[in-house]
């Protein structure tokens, strides 16, 4: 199988020449971040992380998307964790878009390449590194885990979101396909994890406004989304960070399809007080 092509980080700083124009967006219901600000000089290093480097695409913020982290994580060959996650109730998801990363668990390793999907539950001791010769790239996606009485927390696992049956949406003639790398039936997970995918003509044909934060971040082709009022076009490599009840919907505007990776916080009570 062909591996795909994600894109990847640009990184090095523009020179002294470039316009200073880009797409960035920051409003109090949704932001745009677009590949092209992902440079060198916005990363950050992790504490027990070696031979890494992370551009912070979401962390909780008051009056904005409260329930989960993004990072795009680049490690370098031999590089990677032996304590990836910090907090004890942390869960996470890895999705890897270049080379290969290992997940080391107490009862096995897990080998990933491009479209590799890993969910890590709360508490879980595992360690990841990259064994290749090239640099690998990973999304994170942390959520503090909440945990319901009577109902087991689900073990970790990983899988290959190639080998994962896309649902057709109703009513779209194909158009419209979702890949689900978290089973929406299983309780056990207070977030789901996607991949959405429009072909050329497809569309969300409703503004969706609903509780659930996302986190988009563009793998493929390109679109226009409605946030809040406005229209805004992404292309591969763009994160879209929403809050609740941001509304929106979307086309694929490109001659290819139109790809993103989606986080969505579920299956839980809302809570009765601010925390």
């Amino acid at each position: 199988m062909t591996e795909p092509r994600y894109p990847r980080p640009i990184g090095e700083v523009p020179d002294q020449t470039r316009r200073l124009a880009d797409r960035a967006v920051f409003t109090h219901a949704y932001a745009l971040i677009p590949r092209g600000v992902m440079r060198d000089i916005v990363t950050s290093q992790l504490p027990h992380w070696r031979d890494s480097r992370a551009w912070i695409l979401a962390r909780p913020l008051s009056g904005f998307a409260e329930t989960f982290s993004q990072l795009m994580v680049e490690i370098q060959p031999g590089g990677g964790s032996d304590r990836p996650e910090p907090d004890p109730q942390g869960e996470g998801a890895y999705f890897v878009m270049h080379g290969q990363v290992a997940i080391e668990l107490p009862d096995r390793t897990e080998h990933l390449e491009p479209g590799g999907f890993a969910w890590m539950a709360p508490g879980e001791r595992y360690r990841i590194s990259n064994p290749g010769k090239t640099p690998a790239c990973v999304q994170w996606i942390r959520k503090a885990y909440e945990p319901v009485p009577d109902i087991d927390v689900p073990a970790s696992y990983a899988l290959d979101a190639h080998r994962v049956e896309p649902v057709a949406m109703d009513n779209a003639d194909g158009l419209w396909r979702t890949t689900r790398l978290i089973d929406p039936e299983d309780m056990g997970h207070d977030m789901h994890i996607n991949i959405v995918t429009f072909e050329p003509g497809g569309r969300i044909p409703f503004a969706e406004t609903h509780v659930m934060e996302h986190g988009l971040y563009v793998l493929e082709g390109s679109g226009v989304y409605y946030l809040n009022g406005e229209w805004v076009e992404v292309e591969a490599g763009d994160f879209m960070w929403l809050r609740a009840f941001c509304p929106q919907a979307c086309y694929a505007s490109g001659q290819g399809p139109f790809r993103y990776l989606l986080y969505k916080d579920v299956n839980r009570h809302p809570a009765l007080r601010l925390s």
